[in-house]
């Protein structure tokens, strides 16, 4: 028999954050800083600021690794380097090790490379096992697996979307659950397949499945500003995983390419990165050759503006974040759930401009893009 779940769910987009009475008088007072205790393997993470950049190719590199490593940031790389690849960022950047997941997925040749990379750069101590549904039995029995190899390395494992599936990957030893189906915004999983679940309304729902058997979770996917990030974070999320908000940066896998004129062929001056879904045509015929006949794909290809380096992001984000804790007066990210009260909205924004770059291009002495690189430079400096 069909069901209907009747209950409404909510996305970002839905609802605002509440400002409440804060006796905090400047941003710099907020703690973004956050420390835990894996419930299966025991590890400490110890004061690292929650947000983790996806572990898509265009994403999750070394250079970004690096990069957000310098703010206590968190990568996952992506499952295509080679091991020698690895044993090369190991050597040259020792710091950032304790910041980088090493991703899986749950075939026969996954496992044996995962086991490979351990063997050869024991200071990896975080595993992210990552599939698109995270309801399969083989699933469940890989993070069973993994967990018997590697009884103190923490286990991310995902994605799923609901309760009783959360509870499932931390009782088979995950110490982490990434939640998210669809959110994302080059996944096209909800129009394929008409599968997915509203992320604020998932979050909240995992967040308080996971915390009741004393794991954790992860927000994948579905923000596109820093307020997203602090609802994801105000719903219980304990960290939140990015993919486009990082893409177009110097650190983001892919060459950065000039536009062309299509009446002259000529250059724009316009510069712009490629930035694709995991399960989109470009990423199977990346690095399978082509995409199976019994399968759809499931993400979209995009040209995303160059935009620097991603320092100019980091600040974006953590200044946006400070702010809202200033809002609600938590002095500490890990107070921000019980400072949080949601309220649904109709509308969020003002959009009678549109954003930034788009304003750019409507005014009557736009400034250039290479221009506008040069002086969000100058003020990183």
């Amino acid at each position: 028999m069909v069901q209907i779940e009747a209950d409404e769910k909510l996305d970002f987009k839905d609802v605002l954050i509440r400002p409440k009475r804060s006796f905090l008088s400047s941003r710099r007072e907020v703690c973004l800083e956050r420390s835990f205790t894996m419930k299966t393997s025991g590890q400490n993470l110890d004061k690292i600021v929650p947000i983790i950049a996806a572990n898509m190719d265009t994403v999750g590199t070394f250079k970004m690794a690096v990069a957000l490593s310098e703010k206590k940031m968190m990568t996952a790389i992506h499952k295509h380097y080679s091991l020698d690849e690895w044993k090369e960022f190991a050597v040259n950047n020792v710091q950032a090790l304790p910041f980088v997941a090493i991703s899986s997925g749950i075939g026969k040749q996954d496992g044996e490379k995962l086991d490979m990379i351990i063997k050869s750069i024991p200071e990896i101590r975080i595993i992210c096992i990552d599939v698109a549904n995270g309801y399969s039995e083989a699933f469940v029995n890989f993070i069973k697996q993994t967990r018997d190899k590697y009884d103190k390395h923490t286990i991310i494992a995902g994605n799923v979307v609901t309760q009783e599936m959360t509870e499932e990957l931390i009782m088979s030893g995950a110490d982490i659950v990434k939640v998210g189906i669809g959110p994302g915004s080059v996944c096209t999983t909800r129009r394929q397949t008409g599968v997915g679940y509203p992320q604020l309304s998932a979050v909240l729902e995992c967040a308080d499945a996971a915390h009741g058997l004393g794991g954790r979770i992860i927000s994948d996917g579905g923000c596109s500003c820093p307020g997203d990030i602090a609802k994801a974070f105000g719903a219980g999320a304990d960290f939140v995983m990015l993919g486009g908000m990082f893409a177009g940066y110097d650190e983001s896998g892919g060459s950065t390419i000039e536009e062309k004129d299509t009446a002259t062929g000529k250059g724009t001056g316009n510069y712009f990165k490629v930035f694709y879904g995991m399960s989109s045509d470009t990423a199977m015929e990346k690095h399978v050759g082509s995409v199976a006949e019994y399968r759809s794909s499931e993400g979209k290809t995009v040209k995303v503006p160059y935009r620097g380096p991603v320092a100019l992001c980091i600040n974006d984000i953590l200044g946006g974040i400070r702010s809202t804790c200033t809002y609600v007066g938590a002095k500490e990210l890990k107070e921000l759930p019980k400072r949080t009260t949601f309220i649904k909205v109709r509308m969020q924004i003002n959009e009678t401009f549109g954003n930034f770059q788009q304003s750019l291009k409507q005014s009557k002495t736009p400034m250039s893009s290479e221009s506008e690189l040069k002086r969000r430079k100058m003020n990183l400096k």
